[in-house]
Parts: structure tokens; sequence; C-alpha cells
């Protein structure tokens, strides 16, 4: 069984708004064994939107349609929809009890344009809506079965929950297809090395789909599987990533798409240990990368951005002739930056970046993109200095945000230097 995902709106074709609610549908399909096998977007235009609703209707099984069921004069997708099915538009007794139900339990003014929520194509079933004034319908237009659901996330998240998923699980039960995907969280090689060294995937894993995701500055590896057996299943996705583990090595972050920053925070609980971070050129950015870990408070002690040379030295116990001698950008000051962050606090590790985030400020020995990380483990101090090639601000921030993370990460994890 084949679906596909239709978001409309104006908003949505324009780029003005980011379409998440098709990407969330098409995760939860796949996840009951659905093969969704296109996304479309149209503008608020009735001729277009009912054109492509019978082109759908004629080629899959299962669509599920966001946007344009409001009371206002652009919301044209049950108007369109009763075109496609060849059905007239009616008042729907239990889509009109809804739309006066919303408004009187939160005693709001009914107004009547909001009438129009209730006209819907006759043969249609509605879909009650517990968290907007919008209701939804279910719809046959040709071979396929249409699901109309608001935009709003929270609405569509919660009835795609409650209303359409369920009665797409009935319709498969006879024949239940098994579908999971897996991600594998990679740092410090390229996408295109990734692919290199998983290539002879296809051919010892036939029944299984791999894709690669980059997010800046991680690789995601994507595994797919849709098979019957769920147990096989499982353990042709455990054979998979222990095989990408063994080309991959310490490369890998998580087997299970988990970020850099709840991995670095994992293995602190688990060592009882915690981290004090200094930081200049990163700007606070890794203390607030921890502290969007429920948790966190666990093992994150201390943050202190100290950007000015003065503050290294006031806050941080810098040695003024350090910097003096080789200045904010360098091993010898991140070093002591760590190593100040980590006594000041009592943790069991510092962790400090310095650098040049650009776009000015670089000079030939030290050049925009360089960053200087220093780390203070309970047995020692040290230093490693990186040169990234961007001159993004913004993007650098972020990679000296995950190297230095990720320089922890092997420590917490003994890999060697």
């Amino acid at each position: 069984m084949e679906a596909e995902v239709l978001a409309t709106g104006d908003e949505i074709r324009s780029g003005a708004l980011v379409d998440s609610n098709s990407a969330h549908i098409s995760q939860k399909l796949e996840e009951t064994g659905i093969s969704v096998v296109r996304h479309s977007c149209v503008g608020d235009d009735s001729d277009i939107l009912t054109t492509i609703l019978k082109e759908i209707g004629s080629r899959t099984d299962i669509c599920v349609v966001t946007g344009g069921l409001g009371p206002t004069s652009d919301d044209l997708t049950s108007e369109s929809a009763a075109k496609a099915a060849g059905v007239e538009l009616a008042i729907n007794k239990n889509a009109l009890s809804s739309v006066e139900e919303f408004f009187k339990a939160r005693k709001r003014l009914y107004s009547p344009s909001n009438k129009k929520q209730a006209m819907l194509p006759k043969g249609s079933e509605c879909l009650f809506n517990p968290v907007g004034s919008a209701p939804g319908f279910s719809l046959k237009i040709d071979k396929c079965l249409f699901f109309f659901l608001p935009g709003v996330p929270p609405e569509m998240r919660r009835m795609l929950s409650d209303k359409v998923l369920p009665r797409i699980e009935k319709l498969t039960r006879k024949t239940k297809i098994y579908c999971q995907n897996r991600t594998i969280s990679t740092f410090g090689l390229t996408e295109a090395a990734v692919n290199e060294k998983l290539t002879g995937f296809p051919d010892l894993f036939k029944e299984l789909k791999l894709g690669l995701r980059a997010n800046f500055p991680v690789i995601q590896v994507k595994l797919y599987g849709t098979v019957e057996d769920e147990n096989y299943l499982n353990e042709l996705l455990n054979k998979a990533s222990d095989w990408i583990s063994q080309k991959i090595g310490k490369r890998i972050v998580s087997l299970n798409g988990n970020s850099m920053e709840k991995v670095v925070g994992d293995f602190l609980v688990q060592k009882n240990a915690t981290i004090a971070v200094a930081e200049s050129c990163t700007g606070g950015l890794i203390s607030h990368l921890f502290t969007n870990i429920a948790g966190s408070s666990n093992f994150f002690l201390f943050s202190g951005v100290t950007y000015s040379n003065k503050s290294k030295i006031k806050i941080l116990g810098v040695s003024s002739s350090t910097l003096e001698k080789y200045g904010a950008v360098h091993e010898e000051t991140a070093k002591e930056m760590a190593k100040g962050a980590q006594r000041i606090s009592g943790a069991t590790y510092g962790l400090s970046t310095t650098g040049i985030a650009g776009p000015d400020g670089g000079t030939e020995n030290k050049p925009v993109g360089t960053i200087c990380i220093g780390l203070a483990t309970p047995d020692t101090v040290l230093a490693h200095r990186f040169h990234f090639s961007s001159f993004n601000r913004l993007m650098n921030k972020k990679i000296f945000a995950i190297t230095a993370l990720d320089l922890l990460r092997k420590d917490l994890l003994d890999f060697s230097k």
C-alpha cells in the first residue's frame, strides 16, 4: 500500500512558512508500514488543488492533506475536494456540532463565517478536532482514501494520531508490514567520505535502504527497512549497524540518532562525572547545547563566557604573561581556561574554546576558522588546534562547539588522540 502527502497554502508554497507537517506525516505513515512515494505542495488556488486531488486519487491508495480548512475565503480545501469527487458541499451535522462546541467551551464568539468549516463534501466522514475549530474529514476520490487535516501542527498531529493512523492500521491489518527507520550520527567525516566507507552496503543488506543526511556539522546515516517479520527486521538493522560501526569506527557518535551533547551528557552521568565550560569564540553555545538536555543539572556545573582577555584573567585565572606571549587564540591559553573552569567549579572536567569565528579578525598565522580547545581531565590538561575553512561566523561557532564536545566524548571513551 502506497501513500502521498499533500500540503496546501500560499504560505507553504512560497516558502514563507516551513512545512514540518509533511515530514511528520511521512514518518508516522512509514512506521505503520505504508510507503510514502510522493510529497506535493500547492497554493490557495481551487482549480490547481482540484486537479492535483484528481491526479492523486487516480494513482495512489492513501493521501493525507493538510491546510485550507479554516473560515476565510482562501481556505479552499473542502470546496476543491468536493469538485474532485464530483459531489456537492453541504452542512455536516457532526462538523457543525464540533465547531459550535469548540467556541462554546472556550466562551468565544461564534462568527457566521465559522459555519463554513462545517461545509463538507457529501459522503465524507467528519474527523473531530479536539484542539481546534476546524474539523477534518475523510473522503474517497477515485481509488484513493483521502484524509483532510488542519494545517496547524498541534491540531494536525493530534488528529493524525487519534483519527487517521488507527483507521489506516485497520486497513493494513491483514497484511501487516513492519517498517523501522534507524539513524546513526557521525562526526569528523564529510558526506562523501562516509558514503565511500559504506560502499558495498546495498549488496550485503538488500532488504534495507541506506541514505545520508547532512545536519551540519553532523552526517547522519539513515537506515530504512520494511519487512513482514518484526524480529527479523530488528536483527537485520542490528547487523547493519554493527557493519557500519566497523567501517566508520570512532567517528560514530550515536547508533540511535542522539545528538553529540546528549551522548556526552549520558557518558558523564554514567561515569558520575561533571563538566564546567569556559567559552570565548563559541559565546555560550556549548553551554546552550548542554542545558537543552533535560537533567543536565546532574552533570553541568558552570559556564563562563570569557570573551575578553580581562575576563579570562579575572574570572578564570589565565596568566597575563600567557596572553602577552601567545595571545588569546593559542593552545596554552585554552589550557589555562579549561583548568580555570575546572578549578573554580570543582568539576571533573573543564572544557574551553578560544578562536576566530570571522568573518574578520584572522591573520596569516591564525586565519578565520582557527579554534583552540582546552580539556582539563582529572589527570592532565590537553589542548588541540583546528582550522576550518568556512568564513561563515555561525557555521564556525557551531563546528567549534561540536568539535570541543567531540574531544570530550573521545576522552570519556578513552580513545587515543
